[in-house]
């Protein structure tokens, strides 16, 4: 069997026939690769078309996928058509492969990276291409085409011996040298390109730098030693999952994403590297996600413990502790270095993925009111402390004050998890992490010798979820509602037996899960919510949700049921593991900013809810213990 043919075996392959413009491709069709500052989409048909520099939030030096004339990119791809294309993952890395073969030629296996080694003081903001041929003989298109500022910077192109380097008005620089015998032409739409041709046995290199004074050669970039280090750093990282259940690999693949997504200098989570893919083609929900959101930060300490990679969980924790002594009231979101996320704005000269306007940066929910961050913080906090971690004296202070906070503000009206645009409501969901956030503070305020505040935080939860259970039923008393009053549907409430407020055997909560699916399924996907959250326009089912239902079936008792909707959104990743923030439910297009940290999140989780059902059913049991999953995997 050739390796073509063996490759096949592992992915889907992507076939491309006369059409050298792969911007029309779907969000799906793409790789990530990062160096824990920024994180680079790399198509399916060699294409980088979306990458900040020099950190997440920076603005995009390609980003041709939201505008194929003016975004820009970088590009290695064969120059006759028709070919295929393969993609896969290096085992246990970040370091993508991409196996390109053209009938009648030969294959060609590209090698993409960023160099990483785990201490963000080595980072060298670079992107490195190796190109291998091992078949036949193959001619390969190279552009360089970088346009700064989204677009609206085209840089000057000036040629130097190894190579040529694109210099903004400002003074940013970014390098590209290509190894080898080849010369690099200016293109009519912009940018330089190049033509090489590689035989069987032959191998070229290209290196991206940014910031860089001036072009090198390409043995100075040290490439092949980077590779060899970066493999050996993720392969290193990843041999701290303890996980070893029966979707180690897309758990595994799900971690390292949350290790790709992290800025290592802060630890801070971003909870996409991109923004304004559309939650639906050709619509007008197209936001920022390159912000770290408390909320996903703290749910990704919760996942990551899990599975034993405490460093990552401490990171993300301390992160958030050390914003909090910045400034004592908590936001809903940061930028990557604990500042405050800029105002949204339109980027009116972008078209947009696939003609989905507007393009935003910044973020316009900064200010929003959400009640729910708290609890999710606290869980946070507790679930550091339950996995080796010690919180400080200073940290409790901090977080004790978020806890008083929440018993003063608990009953107001709120916002809520999914930033609706229409004002405030009494979400039930508010009022469960709420409740979380009192039973959180009632449980590690014993650890700093203060019983009686404890008692205090406990009787307040107690007195939240009371309040739930008289106040968020539908009229009749059968089952939980999204909001105070309002008879309709919302994903949130699939929590409630998830965070222990209700037991997942009671018949409400039983009745509350049928109603949630069958008012918001889609086949085994599940909608966010069906109520004008006055954004307006269409989005398709939301991933993470679908996990929660997982994990709220699998609690139950109706693990086969559980089992089934997991396997759906598992299977519903890209060729790569990769989950997108939504789905066409229709066409199994991934939706939404990607790859997204909250889906990927969902996914630990539900994988680890599930297994445990599953071990214990085996063993004749149908209880499922109050402590954290990672102790059940030793």
């Amino acid at each position: 069997m050739d390796l073509y043919s063996a490759a096949k075996r592992l992915t889907r392959p992507f076939t491309f026939v006369g059409d050298k413009d792969g911007s029309a491709l779907p969000i799906g069709s793409r790789g990530v690769i990062g160096d824990g500052f920024t994180a680079a989409l790399v198509r399916a048909d060699g294409a980088i078309d979306w990458l900040c520099l020099p950190r997440f939030d920076s603005p995009s030096v390609f980003a041709e996928i939201l505008d194929a004339e003016h975004g820009g990119h970088t590009a290695i791809t064969p120059s006759v058509h028709p070919f295929q294309s393969l993609q896969r993952y290096d085992p246990d890395t970040n370091v993508l492969e991409t196996l390109f073969r053209v009938e009648d030629h030969g294959v060609v296996r590209m090698t993409d990276f960023m160099p990483w080694t785990g201490d963000p003081r080595l980072s060298v903001h670079e992107i490195h291409r190796r190109i291998r041929c091992v078949e036949g003989e193959v001619e390969l298109d190279v552009t360089f085409d970088p346009r700064f500022d989204y677009g609206s910077v085209r840089p000057q192109i000036e040629h130097e011996e190894h190579g040529v380097l694109a210099r903004s008005p400002s003074g940013d620089t970014f390098a590209a040298v290509l190894s080898g015998k080849h010369t690099w032409e200016e293109r009519p739409e912009g940018g330089t390109r190049s033509t090489v041709r590689v035989r069987a046995g032959e191998t070229r290199w290209m290196v991206l730098s940014w910031g860089a004074p001036q072009t090198e050669s390409i043995a100075a970039y040290r490439p092949f030693e980077m590779l060899r280090l970066t493999r050996h750093r993720w392969r290193e990282w990843a041999s701290g999952l303890r996980y070893d259940g029966p979707w180690r690999h897309n758990v595994l693949r799900s971690a390292l994403v949350l290790k790709l997504l992290t800025y290592a200098p802060t630890g801070a989570m971003v909870a996409a590297p991109t923004t304004s893919l559309p939650e639906w083609i050709g619509g007008v929900r197209n936001w920022d996600y390159r912000y770290t959101w408390t909320r996903d930060t703290a749910m990704a300490v919760r996942a990551v413990s899990r599975l034993g990679f405490d460093d990552v969980a401490r990171e993300f924790f301390h992160f958030v502790r050390d914003t909090l002594e910045r400034d004592a009231r908590l936001q809903i979101m940061y930028t990557v270095d604990g500042s405050r996320v800029p105002d949204e704005q339109v980027l009116s000269r972008l078209l947009g993925f696939r003609g989905s306007s507007p393009v935003r940066v910044g973020n316009g929910a900064r200010d929003q009111l959400q009640l729910d961050t708290a609890g999710a913080l606290l869980d946070a906090a507790y679930m550091h402390e339950n996995v080796g971690g010690t919180l400080s004296l200073r940290a409790w202070r901090r977080l004790r004050g978020v806890v008083e906070t929440v018993m003063e503000r608990w009953s107001e009206p709120d916002h809520g998890i999914w930033e609706p645009r229409d004002g405030v409501r009494h979400n039930t969901h508010s009022r469960l992490m709420s409740w979380v956030a009192l039973r959180r503070g009632a449980e590690l305020a014993p650890l700093f010798g203060d019983h009686p505040l404890a008692e205090r935080f406990a009787s307040a939860a107690e007195e939240v979820r009371q309040d739930i259970e008289d106040n968020a039923l539908d009229a009749s008393g059968d089952h939980f509602v999204a909001a105070y009053g309002e008879d309709r549907a919302d994903a949130t409430l699939l929590l409630l037996p998830v965070h222990g407020a209700f037991e997942p055997q009671n018949p409400r909560m039983r009745r509350t899960i049928d109603w949630v699916r069958d008012e918001l399924g889609d086949g085994p996907f599940l909608r966010r919510y069906l109520s004008d959250d006055g954004v307006g326009g269409n989005e398709g089912a939301f991933m993470l949700c679908g996990f929660w239902l997982a994990e709220a079936l699998a609690l139950a008792g109706r693990v086969d049921e559980a089992h089934e909707v997991f396997v759906a959104h598992a299977e519903a990743s890209n060729h790569l593991g990769l989950l997108s923030e939504e789905i066409d439910p229709s066409t199994g297009e991934l939706l939404g900013n990607f790859p997204q940290a909250f889906s990927h999140i969902g996914l630990i989780n539900a994988a680890a809810r599930i297994d445990l059902a599953l071990r214990l059913r085996d063993e004749g049991s149908q209880a499922i213990p109050d402590k954290p999953l990672r102790h059940w995997w030793r």
